[in-house]
């Protein structure tokens, strides 16, 4: 087990242990007894383990090096000999006391030791064993891997063992009475210190038991009343256990092994209590075992509390088991042999990692070895494959005995939520088909937006292929579906690697298509058809080219589903979902998903045809209302239209430009109020007025305003609209100096913008508006004059190009001002300027008519550069712009 915190090792000073003090080499002799002393020892070393709670105890014995003579737990694994420069238990000799430390990787004197950086030990207590000469001839030690506080009550539990091994090893090393007596009386005294420990003695040779005051009253006798027979001891013990008891005694007597047995004693008052017994056989010069030596603990107690536990454990509804700390399980209730299939006398003794295999390097050994580690519970929730092939809930907590585990099994929840989570993402992916297929009103551009959005929540890939009006399912007449007027216009790959396949099987596919292919089955029949199971070879056997057939096996889909995308009885589409062998056949849910999303495509394409024809109607008599500019000498009048993007509707606005007798150049922009077709009634009828009046005559722009909203209602034209009229004049002075006079008057409408020759912008504002047209015709109108060097580009626009949504008018304005500054530096034609501004102030679909007319006044001692329809735009300004433009007609 890996060291918890930083184990790096430290050499540091430690206090030196001279061998001078210590046994020298062992003699044969004392080897001899050493090797006798040996069960005893080895029973100290577990029972230390036990009372103290650790995962490792040993006895070492010095000189000069630490023999290892007995060893419990983890400590089984220690060398039998370790150099005492790098034995722990030689700082319990320098010190000659107990030694608790309980960080080890923390202090310095033993943080370097090999055992300390290997992560075996964090934690250790020792206690020295001392002869009766006073030497330290050894230690009796316990260690954690873990580091932990020891109390004052460990220690001296600890050394009081530790005293009943040098007993142990007296009482082997010497054959006089009196030596053996006083080693008798002191393991006695020891016991009956030991917090409920007994000792006992059976001299085989005389069949005389020798028992401490603490075990005779464990049995129920009194001093008096024991006398030390066997016979005593059967007398006392349960009925039940008698015969187990008896033959494991005589088995460790005539086998000479260790003695251990737990029974139960019955009293006199008719109770009873549990004894835990461990014993070492003794054996004389002949070889035959003389004696039993060993010691007993009450665990009636620890047993009660077993049977309750054990009791709790099986009523719990949950799943339990305890693992020891070699991760074997030590305990397992009714309940997880279930879940676990496995009998518990298959289970008990056996190592998780062996049975489980599978739960190695899996979630599950990675949350309990944290466990231990951290010394800290954990729940978690993990999945074991087959044969158990469930989802458990998991709780593990560490103990002094290991790690305790509740666990439940989850799979039904797990699939409910999995359930629950599947119809939230299908929730969620109709309402972003739904969301994205709304904003588009183009109807390729919305299919590519639904191949991407399927996948990978319906499928692995997908393909979207859109119908033509004029193939025949597209209006819905029944007959056999070919892949005329049929074009795959949308793919995507859940790997992005595989993206180029897609689109390449989406060139050839529709070419290669057989009569009877399942897309065309979809589409002659209306309906979903799912591919059968090996979709590679169905499909391919569909397809006519090797090309296409080769692309199909690359892809390699193991499931595939073809769904139509209809709509008011007209198939518009179709989808095809493709998942490989990882996601198992398309499902009930899934495929009903799918139906619900090509409906709602569906609808969105039929709706998306309907708005492009009404558009294209209105745009079309949008068109036919405008007419082309004038093109005067050393000027150029460029007019754009950009119809708003979210109705199909014909709208108020209009420009016009004309030349008055006499060779001025008028300019009109105007938007009559409303977006129907009796607004552009209006708006043809205001513009026909305007025009009329303006051309017979050399009217300025506040008098033809005037006239204007005098014969609207002369002649009951019921409307409203905002205007501007500006005329452009020269004298024979402003020709000298190069100059045209700009006269302008305003009808409630948006300021002209000059762009001047050096690059600055020039709001014509000329203080507040005048009435619209159609309030009051009376009312008094003005004009404003502006005089504009030749090389200066006037810009007139409606409303629709600085109003939005979240902006108001001046904002507006002052972005369009803006912009105008920035194309300057460009020295943009007209009709390049007009595209530009379109670009820059409607990034996205324009939400109301824009209409603009632009004029550059070129200088006279030049010609004008021929400016035949729209420019070109630079490339910085290419494609930047969505909003349909309609330029001359």
């Amino acid at each position: 087990m890996p060291p918890p915190g930083d184990r790096s090792p430290r050499r540091t000073a430690r206090p030196q242990l001279s061998a001078a003090g210590l046994p020298s080499s062992r003699s044969a002799a004392r080897r001899a007894a050493d090797a006798a002393a040996a069960p005893a020892l080895q029973h100290l070393a577990e029972l230390a383990m036990r009372l103290l709670g650790t995962a490792a105890a040993h006895v070492s014995l010095l000189t000069e090096v630490q023999t290892i003579a007995a060893a419990a737990g983890l400590a089984r694994g220690l060398a039998e000999e370790v150099p005492l420069d790098e034995a722990l238990c030689s700082l319990t000799a320098v010190s000659r006391g107990t030694v608790a430390i309980e960080d080890a990787a923390a202090d310095e004197r033993v943080a370097g030791l090999p055992a300390v950086v290997s992560g075996a030990v964090a934690a250790y207590l020792a206690a020295p064993l001392v002869s009766r000469e006073g030497r330290v001839t050894g230690a009796l030690c316990v260690s954690d891997p873990l580091p932990r506080r020891w109390t004052a009550e460990e220690q001296r539990v600890l050394e009081q063992l530790a005293s009943f091994a040098t007993a142990a090893l007296e009482l082997a090393s010497s054959t006089t009475a009196p030596v053996q007596e006083e080693a008798r009386r002191l393991l006695w005294d020891l016991s009956i210190a030991s917090a409920g420990v007994g000792s006992f003695d059976w001299d085989l040779t005389t069949g005389q038991l020798h028992w401490d005051e603490r075990l005779v009253e464990q049995f129920g006798y009194s001093a008096d009343g024991f006398d030390r027979t066997i016979e005593a001891f059967n007398d006392r013990v349960h009925p039940d256990d008698l015969e187990r008891v008896s033959r494991t005694l005589m088995a460790s007597v005539e086998g000479g092994t260790d003695f251990e047995c737990e029974y139960r004693v019955q009293l006199p008052d008719g109770t009873s209590r549990w004894i835990s017994a461990k014993g070492q056989p003794l054996r004389g010069q002949d070889g035959r075992v003389e004696r039993l030596l060993g010691a007993t603990l009450d665990i009636t107690g620890t047993r009660a509390g077993e049977a309750a536990v054990a009791a709790v454990h099986e009523a719990m509804n949950a799943a339990f088991f305890a693992l020891d700390r070699s991760w074997r399980f030590s305990y397992v209730n009714t309940h997880a042999e279930r879940l676990l299939q496995l009998p518990r006398e298959h289970l008990l003794g056996a190592s998780i990692w062996d049975l489980f295999p599978a739960s190695v390097s899996s979630d599950f050994e990675t949350h309990y070895r944290r466990a231990v580690r951290t010394g800290e519970p954990i729940t978690f929730e993990a999945h074991y494959p087959a044969p158990l092939d469930a989802w458990y809930e998991v709780r593990a907590v560490p103990t002094a005995e290991g790690l305790s585990v509740y666990f439940l099994d989850i799979t039904e929840r797990h699939r409910a939520r999995e359930a629950a989570m599947a119809a939230a993402r299908r929730t969620a992916l109709i309402a972003d088909v739904t969301t994205a297929l709304v904003e588009h009103l183009d109807a390729e551009e919305a299919l590519r937006q639904l191949a991407r959005l399927v996948v990978p929540d319906l499928g692995d890939w997908a393909m979207v292929t859109l119908v033509d009006d004029d193939h025949p399912e597209a209006g819905g007449r029944p007959g056999a579906a070919s892949a005329r007027g049929l074009r795959d216009v949308g793919g995507a790959h859940v790997d992005p690697s595989q993206l180029p396949l897609v689109e390449q099987y989406a060139r050839l596919r529709l070419q290669a298509l057989r009569p009877g292919a399942y897309l065309l089955q979809a589409l002659a029949e209306g309906r979903p058809v799912v591919v059968p199971d090996d979709a590679t070879a169905a499909v391919a056997a569909t397809l006519s080219t090797p090309e296409a057939v080769d692309l199909i096996t690359r892809l390699a889909p193991a499931h595939g589903a073809v769904v139509p995308l209809r709509a008011r009885g007209r198939t518009l589409g179709v989808l095809s979902l493709f998942a490989g062998p990882q996601r198992g056949p398309f499902g009930p849910e899934e495929l009903a998903t799918a139906v619900d999303v090509a409906g709602r495509a569906g609808l969105a394409l039929d709706n998306a045809r309907l708005y492009r024809q009404q558009r294209d109607l209105a745009s079309g008599l949008q068109r036919s209302l405008l007419t082309a500019p004038p093109e005067p000498d050393h000027t150029h009048v460029a007019v754009r239209y950009a119809p708003a993007a979210e109705a199909a509707q014909v709208g108020g606005d209009w420009y016009d430009a004309f030349l008055q007798p006499g060779g001025a150049t008028v300019l009109v922009i105007g938007d009559v109020v409303g977006h129907d077709t009796q607004a552009a009634a209006a708006m043809s009828q205001v513009r026909t007025l305007l025009r009329g009046i303006g051309a017979d005559g050399p009217v300025g722009p506040a008098d033809l305003l005037g006239r204007v909203d005098g014969v609207m209602r002369t002649l009951g034209v019921a409307t409203t609209a905002t205007a501007v009229v500006a005329r452009l004049e020269q004298s024979e002075e402003h020709v000298r100096r190069s100059e045209t006079l700009l006269r302008w008057s305003s009808a409630g409408h948006p300021p002209p913008m000059v762009v001047r020759a050096d690059g600055a912008v020039v709001v014509l504002d000329g203080g507040a508006a005048d009435l619209l047209l159609g309030v009051l015709p009376d009312t008094e109108r003005h004009e404003r004059v502006e005089v504009l060097q030749r090389g200066a580009t006037v810009l007139l626009y409606t409303d629709g190009l600085v109003e939005r949504r979240g902006q108001s008018l001046e904002e507006g304005l002052e972005r369009l001002r803006s912009v105008l500054e920035q194309l300057a530096a460009l020295d943009l034609g007209a009709d390049a300027l007009c595209d530009a501004v379109l670009s820059r102030m409607l990034p996205g679909p324009a939400e109301d008519d824009v209409a603009l007319v632009a004029v550059r006044l070129y200088p006279q001692d030049r010609p004008r550069p021929p400016e035949a329809g729209p420019e070109r735009l630079p490339a910085e300004l290419d494609g930047t712009g969505t909003a349909e433009v309609v330029g001359c007609p």
